[in-house]
């Protein structure tokens, strides 16, 4: 692949199933014959194992990527509180630069066909007193993904995540719906309900139904992604994000 894709995965909240499909997402494109490598950007809740640190989802997207990163580049800012970035990142004296994310996305890129960017909880959630994931998606300027995690509530939190997203400008290369509650009633009607809404009004398709796989592998669950049209979808979202 002569020019590096890349996307920006965000949710309709916290706990729904982002990093899963972000390692869906990679095992999808390692079986198109990509080379694929994972960054979560910022990461809260670290723990130390042998003599190093490492976080749950970040090492979810080690995992399942075929081109691994050396973690400082796959994960710029590791902090050991679980919670907020703000207030994990103020609990350690940490600046969040999302220059500095950038700088490390363009490195990741060089490495990779297909870089997936993690972001952290929902779209908008603080990094300081004036910045946000949104600013970080507008700074790295990819084609953005959106894991809507299927329970009650879910139409009303993904229109408006759909919603901020397209403020900011970027493009929505698609959505997945995750099935993450499987006692949610009328889970059909509620994804053809957004089916149509974030079609008509983004122009973003559905490109995965991902149902409720307690325990399974990330493997498995790209066999319910359509990644050839996914990436028909990113390959028409030029520049590959974050060229200046």
């Amino acid at each position: 692949m002569s020019t590096p894709l890349g996307l920006f995965v965000t949710g309709t909240d916290t706990e729904i199933g982002k990093t899963f499909v972000s390692a869906a997402l990679l095992r999808g494109f390692a079986r198109a014959g990509l080379r694929a490598a994972g960054m979560k950007p910022i990461a809260a809740g670290a723990f130390e194992r042998d003599g190093a640190w490492h976080n749950d989802d970040a090492d979810q997207l080690d995992a399942a990527a075929s081109v691994p990163l050396p973690s400082d580049l796959r994960t710029p800012y590791l902090l050991k509180e679980p919670a907020a970035p703000h207030i994990a990142a103020a609990l350690e004296g940490v600046t969040l630069d999302i220059g500095h994310i950038v700088a490390c996305y363009r490195q990741a890129r060089e490495r990779a066909d297909v870089v997936v960017v993690e972001g952290v909880g929902g779209f908008r959630v603080p990094l300081d007193a004036t910045r946000d994931t949104a600013d970080l998606a507008v700074a790295l300027d990819l084609p953005v993904v959106l894991v809507v995690g299927m329970r009650l509530g879910c139409i009303s939190h993904a229109l408006l995540t759909a919603e901020a997203v397209a403020a900011r400008g970027l493009f929505i290369a698609g959505w997945v719906a995750n099935c993450i509650d499987p006692a949610m009633t009328f889970p059909e009607e509620n994804i053809d309900a957004l089916r149509e809404r974030l079609a008509a009004q983004y122009g973003a398709p559905l490109i995965g139904v991902v149902p409720h796989l307690r325990g399974v592998s990330a493997d498995a669950a790209a066999s319910h992604l359509d990644i050839d049209a996914l990436l028909a979808r990113l390959s028409t979202a030029a520049p590959a994000g974050a060229s200046c």
